[in-house]
């Protein structure tokens, strides 16, 4: 089951960056950001709470240009998210086994035409994400256990709200998110699914390069191991 165009786009588009699992290495910008905003005292709540509010209020000075070219969102979701999602983590979640037998070259490679496929297809849905179509929903978890999850809802532009769920972990650097759950449907999941026949059937670096020329999901009639 895949996550519909939609879906992604109320999940406060911020949702690209996780499933991007944006790769330090993409920008000096990340790197700086990544050392800035560790704040290990913080809980799951409160990261994701700071993070809404430093990228919303990111998006509304860029609005007009994002609209122009969604790339203007890049550098923010750069600054502002990637320092706290565990890139490494949620990479080889989506991978499972192929992380496994995959060289250092092919997980650079994976990490970063993943990053840019979806911020090609997501990244102008930015332009629109808003801070008052996002709720905080009250934290139910035990804040000293090493996984937390943070539960969300955006309202759609007709009214509808959809369950966002954010996933994390405690890590020497804090809570970091590794997976998203939108309407049910867990991202991590969703991806892994989706490209570990296409893996199996063609090979890692025959999935990496389609990914780098088409996107995300193969063009029809193709993969899916057929």
């Amino acid at each position: 089951m895949n996550i519909s165009r939609s879906s992604v786009v109320t999940g406060l588009a911020a949702i690209v960056a996780l499933a991007a699992s944006i790769p330090l290495y993409l920008t000096p910008l990340a790197a700086d950001a990544a050392s800035e905003a560790a704040v290990p005292d913080a809980g799951p709540q409160e990261v994701i709470v700071d993070v809404s509010t430093r990228l919303f209020a990111a998006l509304d000075g860029s609005r007009p240009a994002i609209r122009r070219n969604p790339e203007a969102a890049y550098p923010i979701v750069d600054e502002i998210v990637l320092p706290h999602f565990d890139v490494d983590y949620a990479t080889q979640l989506i991978l499972a086994q192929h992380w496994r037998t995959a060289t250092p070259e092919q997980r650079k490679r994976f990490v970063a035409a993943f990053y840019h496929a979806l911020l090609r297809t997501y990244g102008s849905a930015l332009a629109d994400a808003t801070a008052d179509r996002l709720k905080v929903l009250p934290f139910r978890g035990d804040p000293n256990a090493p996984l937390a999850s943070v539960r969300t809802e955006v309202t759609r532009s007709t009214g509808t709200a959809v369950g966002v769920e954010y996933r994390l972990h405690k890590t020497v650097d804090g809570w970091k998110a590794f997976d998203v759950v939108i309407e049910g449907i867990s991202y991590v999941r969703n991806y892994r699914d989706d490209l570990d026949a296409e893996i199996s059937a063609k090979g890692l670096d025959a999935t990496i390069e389609r990914m780098e020329t088409q996107g995300l999901t193969p063009a029809r009639g193709e993969s899916k191991g057929r």
